[in-house]
């Protein structure tokens, strides 16, 4: 028969999955069903630090976009420092429609326009543009149309790749702002975070001993929850230090920050 199990989190919130009860003379096997994992981008998840500061203050305050040269900014920085979460939260405060840089085309561009109705528009990824026509034609259409673009990628707009002159010359007059590499208290409170987003239960020297051993990388924590959270569910099992140790060789054998 199947019956649905709830344990309690330790974020205090419930964490349901269903598992299914097979009869087996005296014994009963249970086989646990995956927990559908949802990041959560609202404003109240960001993990505000210093390092952020700047970027915080160049997107979230309410003037400050209207105040960007040519109508558009860039956020830039490693992998996990938090780009798509600020890009989403300010595209949900102007009505802004999000695209992704890497399946950026003509077509969606025009088709994006022709139905207007918006006063800002964001690209996630925008230095993995697949044609620079297309970015190029989207940066001329915001510009012409009056619109806000926030655009984020790995680097400063002014090093992406643009062999066309027009869009070299539009990147290098579009500013930008840095979201610098994650502090001890970010790390710290973006794993506490995490492992409460999946519900994972992890008892706090467990949690001390991943925070000593973790490359200092906000990407880095949130693979290694990731992982921790598909270990977790395949053993059967609770975080142990065991797990997380043979999670992380298997990450980060060959960082050299681990």
């Amino acid at each position: 028969m199947t019956r649905f199990d709830e344990t309690k989190a330790s974020s205090g919130t419930t964490k349901k999955g269903w598992k299914r009860r097979i009869s087996e003379g005296d014994g009963v096997a249970q086989i646990a069903l995956p927990f559908i994992y949802r990041p959560r981008f609202g404003r109240s998840d960001f993990v505000a630090a210093p390092s952020n500061a700047a970027a915080r203050a160049w997107v979230l305050d309410a003037e400050a976009p209207y105040r960007w040269p040519e109508g558009r900014m860039a956020l830039w920085g490693e992998s996990g420092t938090g780009k798509t979460h600020l890009l989403t939260i300010w595209a949900g405060r102007y009505g802004a429609p999000v695209m992704a840089g890497e399946r950026l085309n003509e077509r969606e561009v025009a088709t994006l326009f022709e139905q207007g109705g918006f006063r800002a528009v964001a690209l996630d990824n925008a230095d993995r543009v697949p044609c620079e026509h297309d970015l190029l034609h989207l940066i001329n259409l915001v510009r012409e149309r009056r619109v806000l673009l926030l655009m984020a990628g790995r680097l400063p707009p002014a090093r992406w790749s643009a062999a066309l002159p027009d869009l070299e010359s539009r990147l290098r007059a579009t500013s930008s702002v840095p979201l610098g590499r994650a502090e001890e208290d970010l790390l710290h409170r973006l794993l506490l975070r995490l492992l409460a987003e999946r519900q994972i239960v992890v008892a706090p020297q467990v949690t001390k001993w991943l925070l000593r051993h973790l490359p200092r990388r906000a990407s880095a924590v949130r693979d290694c929850v990731a992982a921790l959270d598909h270990a977790a569910m395949a053993s059967g099992g609770k975080v142990t230090r065991a797990l997380a140790a043979s999670v992380m060789e298997g990450l980060f054998a060959h960082d050299g920050e681990a």
